[in-house]
């Protein structure tokens, strides 16, 4: 596993809650997979999560669960 470290302005978490670090890798893992950067399965692992849990996430802040592009529906329909 690889390990980020970086560094916060003295008294920033203060106002946060103690979860901070795993709220940041849900957070993460959501706006890349909200980007279409990252699979479901490498979003959970990022967020520290199972597969369902994320996608419990994704339902809660209101991402689509199934993230397609504007050529797919058309591949589909060619492949047939």
């Amino acid at each position: 596993m690889v390990r980020i470290t970086f560094d916060v302005p003295e008294g920033a978490l203060s106002a946060l809650p103690n979860e901070f670090a795993q709220e940041l890798r849900v957070a993460a893992a959501l706006l890349w997979y909200s980007r279409g950067q990252i699979s479901q399965s490498i979003a959970a692992g990022i967020a520290g999560t199972s597969r369902a849990e994320f996608i419990d996430q994704l339902s809660r802040c209101r991402i689509p669960v199934v993230q397609t592009t504007a050529d797919e529906p058309d591949d589909e329909i060619g492949r047939e």
